[in-house]
């Protein structure tokens, strides 16, 4: 893998963030032993990871690995640039501190129910609920302030069952921001909610500052389409799955990772139960693929 790259995993192959028990016999010292193992250099947050610099901070060291980013659920969709500038302050503190550089915004405004996720994809909220322009306007102004008071890039989420989902809904979206807000191009997502990638490569490639790489088991795809499933029972059903053994191409994002110039972290990311997908033996083989996708010229000399 080139130099220029950085190998990085999700601790939801070990524990999910939303199904809670999904993993919840799963130490966080293991997950973060076998992430380090399997070869990977970074990994980003997950729930079970403590908040402080003082806590994280030596777990991290004892195994050599890098925080690559940490999601952050924002709500610009209903609060002002202000109210979430100080929502979102310790955890950009905690980002800074260890020397990460780009944040994952998910976009958590206007999501249906209490439990949204538990909510039938079909209800999924359309961007048109906003004022595209005044929503636009917030989050440049939001992504400014990060990069100027903490020297972290915004990455934006598309997102199932989020405001930002389909095709249209993010060419819109990055088309009323400005070049400040970042993308998180995130495969298994862009697939399942019918966004083209080799469109938005071709676009907006020059947007996308971090890369989740899964992959999406067609025939559940199908289920969740005929059955209008939740994003929660898609998860459930093994919608996703490591790259390379789902139905996306990846051949478009291959040139663009080998042309382009992207200099951020290939995170793998397959929420799958771990007594289905046994974590190590998946990170393991995810590692291998990631090695083999992206093997330069200068990784063989």
């Amino acid at each position: 893998m080139s130099s220029r790259m950085r190998a990085g995993v999700s601790p939801l192959s070990w524990t999910n963030d939303v199904l809670e028990d999904f993993g919840a016999d799963i130490a966080l010292e293991t997950c973060l032993r076998q992430a380090a193992q399997a070869g990977y250099q970074g990994i980003e947050l997950g729930r079970k990871f403590p908040r402080t610099v003082a806590a994280l901070t030596p777990l991290l060291q004892a195994v050599g690995l890098q925080l690559a980013s940490g999601w952050y659920s924002g709500f610009l969709a209903q609060r002002t640039t202000e109210e979430e500038l100080e929502a979102v302050a310790p955890h950009a503190h905690l980002l800074q501190a260890l020397g990460v550089k780009v944040m994952v915004y998910g976009e958590c405004g206007r999501m249906p129910g209490e439990a949204p996720l538990d909510q039938p994809m079909s209800l999924s909220p359309p961007l048109s609920l906003l004022d595209l322009s005044d929503y636009a306007s917030k989050m440049n102004a939001f992504s400014a302030a990060l990069q100027r008071e903490y020297g972290l890039q915004l990455a934006y989420h598309h997102h199932l069952m989020m405001l930002v989902e389909r095709h249209g809904e993010l060419q819109d979206f990055l088309a009323h921001t400005d070049d400040c807000v970042g993308l998180v191009l995130d495969t298994g997502h862009a697939f399942a909610g019918g966004v083209e990638i080799t469109t938005l490569l071709k676009e907006y490639g020059r947007r996308i500052v971090h890369i989740h790489l899964k992959d999406v088991r067609p025939e559940v795809l199908q289920r969740v389409h005929d059955e209008d499933l939740s994003f929660n029972e898609a998860v459930r059903a093994g919608l996703f799955t490591i790259p390379g053994e789902g139905a996306i191409d990846y051949a478009p994002l291959i040139e663009f990772v080998e042309n382009s110039g992207y200099q951020g972290w290939l995170i793998i990311e397959a929420e799958q139960d771990p007594q289905q997908a046994e974590p190590f033996t998946t990170v393991c083989r995810a590692f291998r693929w990631l090695q083999q996708t992206f093997m330069t010229e200068e990784t063989t000399k």
